[in-house]
Protein backbone atom coordinates (compact mmCIF):
# COMPACT_ATOMS: atom_id res chain seq x y z
CA UNK A 1 0.00 0.00 0.00
CA UNK A 2 1.09 3.56 -0.77
CA UNK A 3 1.31 6.47 1.18
CA UNK A 4 -1.33 8.16 -0.76
CA UNK A 5 -3.69 4.94 -0.79
CA UNK A 6 -2.92 4.81 3.70
CA UNK A 7 -3.60 8.70 3.82
CA UNK A 8 -6.86 7.78 1.54
CA UNK A 9 -7.79 4.69 3.64
CA UNK A 10 -7.22 6.98 6.88
CA UNK A 11 -9.80 9.67 5.93
CA UNK A 12 -12.39 6.93 4.87
CA UNK A 13 -11.98 4.78 8.31
CA UNK A 14 -12.28 8.50 10.17
CA UNK A 15 -15.36 9.50 8.13
CA UNK A 16 -16.59 5.93 8.84
CA UNK A 17 -16.06 6.16 12.72
CA UNK A 18 -17.68 9.64 12.76
CA UNK A 19 -21.25 9.08 10.82
CA UNK A 20 -20.99 5.86 12.71
CA UNK A 21 -21.12 6.86 16.23
CA UNK A 22 -23.46 9.74 15.23
CA UNK A 23 -25.49 6.75 14.19
CA UNK A 24 -26.19 8.71 10.88
CA UNK A 25 -23.81 6.27 8.99
CA UNK A 26 -26.19 4.92 6.12
CA UNK A 27 -27.54 8.40 5.37
CA UNK A 28 -23.82 9.81 5.32
CA UNK A 29 -22.54 7.56 3.42
CA UNK A 30 -25.34 7.76 0.74
CA UNK A 31 -24.57 11.67 0.58
CA UNK A 32 -21.03 11.32 0.59
CA UNK A 33 -20.92 8.82 -2.41
CA UNK A 34 -23.43 10.50 -4.32
CA UNK A 35 -21.74 14.11 -3.98
CA UNK A 36 -18.15 11.95 -5.10
CA UNK A 37 -19.97 10.91 -7.80
CA UNK A 38 -21.56 13.91 -8.69
CA UNK A 39 -17.97 15.78 -9.39
CA UNK A 40 -16.64 13.06 -11.96
CA UNK A 41 -19.47 14.46 -13.87
CA UNK A 42 -19.71 17.97 -12.89
CA UNK A 43 -16.12 19.57 -13.55
CA UNK A 44 -16.99 23.25 -12.53
CA UNK A 45 -17.58 22.15 -9.01
CA UNK A 46 -14.95 20.01 -9.26
CA UNK A 47 -12.88 23.09 -9.71
CA UNK A 48 -14.40 25.38 -7.54
CA UNK A 49 -13.87 22.97 -4.63
CA UNK A 50 -9.94 22.17 -5.33
CA UNK A 51 -9.08 26.22 -6.16
CA UNK A 52 -7.01 27.52 -3.45
CA UNK A 53 -7.67 30.72 -4.11
CA UNK A 54 -11.42 29.88 -3.56
CA UNK A 55 -12.17 31.21 0.35
CA UNK A 56 -12.96 27.64 2.42
CA UNK A 57 -16.15 29.44 3.64
CA UNK A 58 -17.47 29.81 -0.46
CA UNK A 59 -16.06 25.89 -0.66
CA UNK A 60 -18.78 25.18 2.02
CA UNK A 61 -21.88 26.82 0.78
CA UNK A 62 -21.15 25.55 -2.92
CA UNK A 63 -20.84 21.82 -1.23
CA UNK A 64 -24.33 23.03 0.82
CA UNK A 65 -26.73 24.08 -2.17
CA UNK A 66 -25.14 21.01 -4.17
CA UNK A 67 -26.57 18.45 -1.32
CA UNK A 68 -29.79 20.74 -1.06
CA UNK A 69 -32.08 21.25 1.16
CA UNK A 70 -32.06 17.91 2.30
CA UNK A 71 -28.33 17.66 3.44
CA UNK A 72 -27.55 15.92 6.24
CA UNK A 73 -25.56 18.52 8.23
CA UNK A 74 -22.82 15.41 9.63
CA UNK A 75 -22.47 14.98 5.48
CA UNK A 76 -21.47 18.69 4.87
CA UNK A 77 -19.74 19.26 7.68
CA UNK A 78 -17.16 16.20 6.42
CA UNK A 79 -17.06 17.29 2.81
CA UNK A 80 -16.09 20.84 4.25
CA UNK A 81 -13.59 19.42 6.19
CA UNK A 82 -12.03 17.33 3.79
CA UNK A 83 -12.16 19.98 1.01
CA UNK A 84 -10.92 22.44 3.54
CA UNK A 85 -7.68 19.85 4.40
CA UNK A 86 -6.87 19.89 0.33
CA UNK A 87 -8.32 16.85 -0.22
CA UNK A 88 -10.70 18.15 -2.58
CA UNK A 89 -9.00 16.14 -5.71
CA UNK A 90 -9.40 12.63 -3.71
CA UNK A 91 -12.78 12.83 -2.66
CA UNK A 92 -14.29 10.14 -5.35
CA UNK A 93 -11.36 8.17 -4.06
CA UNK A 94 -12.40 8.70 -0.47
CA UNK A 95 -15.28 7.89 -1.03
CA UNK A 96 -14.83 4.80 -3.13
CA UNK A 97 -12.80 3.68 0.02
CA UNK A 98 -15.46 4.29 2.48
CA UNK A 99 -18.22 2.34 0.68
CA UNK A 100 -15.52 -0.35 1.35
CA UNK A 101 -14.54 0.06 4.43
CA UNK A 102 -18.49 0.11 4.90
CA UNK A 103 -19.32 -2.99 3.24
CA UNK A 104 -16.31 -4.67 5.01
CA UNK A 105 -17.57 -4.07 8.47
CA UNK A 106 -20.74 -5.28 7.56
CA UNK A 107 -19.12 -8.30 5.57
CA UNK A 108 -20.43 -7.36 1.87
CA UNK A 109 -18.89 -6.38 -1.13
CA UNK A 110 -19.75 -3.28 -3.07
CA UNK A 111 -21.47 -2.82 -6.42
CA UNK A 112 -21.40 -0.15 -8.02
CA UNK A 113 -24.64 0.26 -10.42
CA UNK A 114 -25.33 3.13 -12.94
CA UNK A 115 -28.40 2.66 -13.72
CA UNK A 116 -30.27 5.39 -16.65
CA UNK A 117 -32.89 6.26 -13.96
CA UNK A 118 -32.84 6.16 -10.03
CA UNK A 119 -33.93 3.03 -8.48
CA UNK A 120 -36.35 2.08 -5.81
CA UNK A 121 -35.68 0.29 -2.58
CA UNK A 122 -37.58 -2.69 -4.20
CA UNK A 123 -35.41 -2.23 -7.38
CA UNK A 124 -32.00 -2.21 -5.31
CA UNK A 125 -33.18 -5.01 -3.08
CA UNK A 126 -33.59 -7.60 -5.84
CA UNK A 127 -30.47 -6.13 -7.64
CA UNK A 128 -28.54 -6.80 -4.83
CA UNK A 129 -29.68 -10.69 -4.47
CA UNK A 130 -29.72 -11.08 -7.99
CA UNK A 131 -25.63 -10.12 -8.19
CA UNK A 132 -24.90 -11.93 -4.78
CA UNK A 133 -26.24 -15.05 -6.29
CA UNK A 134 -24.36 -14.07 -9.47
CA UNK A 135 -21.10 -13.36 -7.52
CA UNK A 136 -21.32 -15.77 -4.01
CA UNK A 137 -20.71 -13.07 -2.12
CA UNK A 138 -23.23 -10.59 -0.07
CA UNK A 139 -23.40 -7.41 -1.88
CA UNK A 140 -23.95 -4.04 -1.26
CA UNK A 141 -25.42 -1.76 -4.52
CA UNK A 142 -24.43 1.85 -4.71
CA UNK A 143 -26.04 3.43 -7.40
CA UNK A 144 -25.04 5.88 -9.68
CA UNK A 145 -27.83 7.51 -11.65
CA UNK A 146 -25.64 8.22 -15.29
CA UNK A 147 -27.28 10.22 -17.88
CA UNK A 148 -25.16 8.80 -20.95
CA UNK A 149 -26.89 5.33 -20.44
CA UNK A 150 -29.79 5.45 -22.59
CA UNK A 151 -31.50 2.49 -20.33
CA UNK A 152 -30.74 -0.82 -18.50
CA UNK A 153 -27.67 -0.60 -16.40
CA UNK A 154 -24.21 -1.93 -15.78
CA UNK A 155 -22.89 -2.96 -12.38
CA UNK A 156 -19.69 -3.50 -11.31
CA UNK A 157 -18.83 -6.23 -9.07
CA UNK A 158 -14.75 -5.97 -8.06
CA UNK A 159 -13.34 -6.75 -11.54
CA UNK A 160 -16.36 -8.03 -12.65
CA UNK A 161 -18.82 -6.21 -15.14
CA UNK A 162 -22.39 -7.38 -15.53
CA UNK A 163 -23.64 -5.09 -18.03
CA UNK A 164 -27.40 -4.89 -19.28
CA UNK A 165 -27.21 -1.62 -20.89
CA UNK A 166 -29.51 -0.76 -24.03
CA UNK A 167 -26.72 -0.24 -25.81
CA UNK A 168 -24.69 -3.60 -25.13
CA UNK A 169 -28.03 -5.22 -26.17
CA UNK A 170 -27.99 -3.54 -29.18
CA UNK A 171 -24.72 -4.16 -30.16
CA UNK A 172 -24.99 -7.80 -28.93
CA UNK A 173 -28.28 -7.94 -31.47
CA UNK A 174 -26.54 -6.27 -34.24
CA UNK A 175 -23.69 -8.84 -34.22
CA UNK A 176 -26.11 -12.04 -33.82
CA UNK A 177 -27.73 -10.84 -36.97
CA UNK A 178 -24.88 -9.64 -38.60
CA UNK A 179 -22.61 -12.37 -37.74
Amino acid sequence: MTDKDALVRGYAEALYRVADAEGELEAVEGQLYGFAKLLERETPIREALTDPGLPNENKRSLIAETLGERANPIAVHLLGFLVEQGRGRELGRIMDVLAEVSAERREHTVAEVRAAVPLDAGQRTRLAEALSTATGHAVEVKVVVDPNLVGGLVARVGDAIFDGSIRSRLVDAREHLVG
